[in-house]
């Protein structure tokens, strides 16, 4: 069975910066493409960024310029980097492969 397993997540100021992790398992890691979506409470699931196995990028507009989506094959894992971060990036982030599997979640809190 795939397996994802993220981490990283945790509490963090406004302006602060955290780095999500995403190590996947059981799976040919290299020819997918990978995503991180979030979820706030009351809010429906969104996607943040995505990274095709051309290492081609895509990022929502509310996070451009902010985070950074990269991946390391050679490590089955994909990261977000998360800079100047504000209170409404606060969710469970969560990690996907080729729009087909999904990690279980860590949750990210920026607040004062």
């Amino acid at each position: 069975q795939v397996q994802l397993v993220e981490s990283g997540g945790g509490l963090v100021q406004p302006g602060g910066s955290l780095r999500l992790s995403c190590v996947a398992s059981r799976i040919i890691f290299r020819i997918y493409t990978l995503g991180w979506y979030r979820q706030a409470p009351g809010k429906q699931r969104e996607l943040v960024a995505s990274i095709s196995s051309r290492d081609i990028t895509n990022y929502a507009d509310f996070v451009k310029g902010r985070f950074t989506i990269s991946r390391d094959n050679a490590k089955n894992t994909v990261y977000l980097q998360m800079n100047s971060l504000k209170p409404e990036d606060t969710a469970v982030y969560y990690c996907n492969i080729n729009s087909s599997y999904w990690g279980r979640g860590t949750q990210v809190t920026v607040s004062s």
